[in-house]
Order: C-alpha cells, then sequence, then structure tokens
C-alpha cells in the first residue's frame, strides 16, 4: 500500500464510534511486533481503541502488543494486542497531527469497563 492509499479517519467517523472517547494526559506507550519498540503518546482512548501520535504510524490491518499504563484512578499497566485500523501522515499545514487509531482486540473485560467509567467521568 503506498502512502497515498492509505485508509484517512472519516470526519463522521466520531458519529459512528461505539464507545466515548476522552482525551487524556499524553502517556507513553510502548509498541512491540516482536521485532523492535517504539514509543509514542496516546491522546484519547475508549474502550475499544485509542489515538497514538506518531510521525511513523504503521500501516492500516498491522497487529502487535502494546503496553501503556492508564491514567488515575484506573492506575494500571496494560499489555493487550492491537490493530492499525488507520493512520495519518505528516502534512504541512494540517491542523490534525500525525498518528494511527489503534483497536484493541484483547483488552480484559475489567480493563474495558474501567476505561468507560473514567471516559465518562472525565466527559462530565
Amino acid at each position: 500500500m503506498s502512502d497515498n492509499d492509505n485508509r484517512q479517519p472519516d470526519k463522521n467517523l466520531a458519529h459512528q464510534r461505539k464507545s466515548l472517547r476522552s482525551p487524556l494526559i499524553v502517556l507513553r506507550v510502548k509498541l512491540d511486533d516482536g521485532h523492535k519498540s517504539f514509543f509514542g503518546y496516546a491522546k484519547n482512548i475508549s474502550r475499544s481503541g485509542f489515538f497514538i501520535a506518531s510521525v511513523k504510524p504503521r500501516e492500516p490491518g498491522e497487529h502487535f502488543q502494546v503496553e501503556l499504563v492508564l491514567p488515575a484512578p484506573i492506575g494500571r499497566s496494560v499489555q493487550c494486542s492491537c490493530e492499525v485500523v488507520w493512520k495519518r501522515l505528516f502534512s504541512k499545514g494540517s491542523p490534525h497531527e500525525p498518528g494511527m487509531g489503534l483497536r484493541f482486540l484483547e483488552l480484559p473485560e475489567d480493563i474495558a469497563e474501567a476505561i468507560d467509567r473514567w471516559v465518562r467521568a472525565e466527559s462530565g
């Protein structure tokens, strides 16, 4: 897939999401595909996935392990499999930062529920 063929986030995607999302304090995230590690910064999270700001986002469809520390009051480090759903490349003058949208594939239900509670509390 060329950089010009990459799936981009749809402007209406927010209306299609099943779960509320909330911005969070920037977290360092470790991605491990068995070959190398990458540290990015999570910008928002929901029970279904999160966005990582990165100047070198991975390709849609790629799967790998991710480790992140969830915010208080959850305060737990979580490791699970994720899939890249979309990526956005750097574009000069764009108001959107480059990065990738990830979907959790094996997030334990207790963690998903804790994220839901946290997002609802943050959303007011």
